[in-house]
């Protein structure tokens, strides 16, 4: 079977009470995103949704509409962020909102976001907002019930029967492998086949920690960005400050989008002993959360994008894996999304339906 494609997808278009005490009244995802500005010539921001929809995914029409045009352009599920803090939820409602509307045909799995929360976004990292505390069997279990709901759902993304669950920060966690080793005798006794467990390689994380995961998936472009081979020496494309316009002051550093792209594309399969999985991503640029800080890549555009995904996508069906995971469909504030905006409409969404086409 061709591989499916699965997006990464942020909850966060709706206010609660922890964003409103920690950012200000009806803080959401869109501050970020309305309030960047251009730090450089000819920089693309604020970056503008298509016909300025700047939805709630509270929302359920907006649910509704995610799912009928991802799947029109050849997404087949999302990966939705799971925020979980020792018992405390932050941004469930949206997927509890999906759980209960049966109706709606999305296909869909989780990656838990364990990371603490800090103010790095106006650069106070020290400062912790809420912790991860991992704890033991009691706490693994709290959990495991939470998501029962989730893993029987039929619209749950299976492999070989078993849902799949990534983790984001495997190596944060003191017992992990025990931890993953509970989950998955759990399943077994609620009548589940078991749980694909996917370990993420990131900016944190080079390699898996555990042999008991079922998968590793190098989460792009921040896994290329820090451990590709060779990136730092030969790939950086980094912009001296004196050819931009003299009336911009930036220390955003720039990066090359063929570069990242050509190091994903020509990795050697690794991970020896389980499923390797790699991702894709459609761009980058993080200012509007980092301003002077952010990251930038230059030179991609919806055709590249197309042609590096086909590319992805051949690779993962020569290692006959079946899932391939694309940074991002709604990441707005990271520059990272294949919905539509006001500039380039449908672009992204066109070239990686193309890229299925050549495929």
């Amino acid at each position: 079977m061709d591989p499916k494609i699965i997006a990464f997808h942020l909850p966060q278009y709706h206010s609660f009470p922890e964003n409103d005490k920690w950012w200000g009244t009806g803080f959401t995802e869109w501050h970020n995103v309305k309030k960047a500005r251009p730090l450089f010539e000819n920089h693309y921001q604020p970056r503008i949704p298509n016909k300025y929809n700047y939805y709630c995914m509270l929302d359920v029409d907006t649910i509704k509409w995610q799912c009928e045009i991802s799947q029109l352009y050849g997404i087949d599920g999302f990966c939705y962020y799971h925020y979980w803090f020792d018992g405390k939820l932050l941004m469930e409602k949206p997927l509890e909102i999906l759980l209960t509307n049966t109706t709606i045909d999305q296909k869909y799995c989780l990656c838990w976001a364990n990371e603490p929360w800090t103010r790095s976004w106006d650069g106070k990292n020290g400062v912790v907002l809420i912790n991860q505390n991992y704890g033991g069997t009691d706490e693994w279990e709290e959990h495991f019930k939470y998501l029962i709901p989730y893993f029987m759902d039929s619209r749950y993304i299976r492999v070989d029967g078993k849902p799949v669950l990534i983790i984001y920060r495997a190596n944060s966690i003191p017992r992990f492998s025990q931890m993953v080793l509970y989950w998955k005798k759990r399943s077994h006794e609620i009548g589940l086949e078991g749980l694909y467990v996917i370990e993420e390689n990131n900016y944190y994380q080079k390699t898996s920690v555990s042999e008991f995961t079922d998968a590793a998936l190098d989460f792009e472009p921040m896994y290329t960005l820090r451990f590709g081979r060779g990136f730092k020496e030969k790939l950086a494309q980094r912009i001296r400050s004196e050819f931009l316009d003299y009336k911009y002051h930036t220390k955003v550093r720039f990066y090359s989008y063929d570069s990242i792209w050509n190091s994903i594309i020509n990795r050697k399969t690794k991970e020896s002993g389980k499923d390797y999985i790699q991702s894709g991503f459609v761009d980058w640029d993080n200012t509007p959360r980092r301003g002077n800080d952010g990251i930038v890549f230059t030179g991609g555009n919806p055709k590249k994008f197309e042609n590096y995904i086909t590319k992805l996508l051949e690779n993962t069906k020569k290692r006959n894996q079946k899932l391939l995971f694309i940074n991002a469909w709604n990441e707005w504030a990271e520059g990272a999304y294949l919905e539509p905006d006001e500039e380039r409409k449908y672009d992204y969404l066109n070239a990686l339906k193309q890229a299925k086409k050549n495929f």
